[in-house]
C-alpha cells in the first residue's frame, strides 16, 4: 500500500465510516473511546518499554496496531467536528517551531 497524506487518510476514514460504518458516534463517544484507546497504548508502552510485565492478556496485543486505533479515533473526531488534520498539524509545527526554536537546543537536560 502506498504512503497516504493526512488528507487522504481522513477521506479514508470518512468513506469507511459512511459505507460500512453506518455512521460517526457521537463526539462525546469517541473522546471516550480515545481515551480508551489511549489507555490500551499505554498499557503496551509500559510493559515494553517499562518496568511492568506482561500479563497473558497483554500478549495479543500489538503497539502499531494500538497506535493505529488512536489515530483513527483522533480522525473520526477531526472529520466530525470539521477540523483540517493538515493544516492543523502545519499550523502547530510552526507554533512549536516559533516558540521552541532556542528552548530544547539550550536545554541541559537534552544534551
Amino acid at each position: 500500500m502506498p504512503d497516504i497524506t493526512i488528507q487522504e487518510a481522513q477521506q479514508k476514514v470518512d468513506e469507511w465510516i459512511k459505507t460500512i460504518g453506518v455512521r460517526y458516534f457521537s463526539e462525546l463517544t469517541n473522546m471516550a473511546i480515545l481515551t480508551e484507546e489511549v489507555g490500551e497504548l499505554a498499557r503496551i508502552m509500559a510493559r515494553t518499554y517499562g518496568d511492568q510485565s506482561f500479563k497473558k492478556s497483554d500478549l495479543q496485543h500489538n503497539l502499531a496496531d494500538e497506535m493505529a486505533d488512536v489515530l483513527w479515533v483522533l480522525i473520526c473526531m477531526a472529520n466530525q467536528t470539521g477540523v483540517d488534520l493538515t493544516k492543523a498539524f502545519e499550523q502547530n509545527m510552526l507554533k512549536k517551531t516559533t516558540r521552541d526554536k532556542d528552548r530544547h537546543q539550550n536545554n541541559d537536560k537534552l544534551q
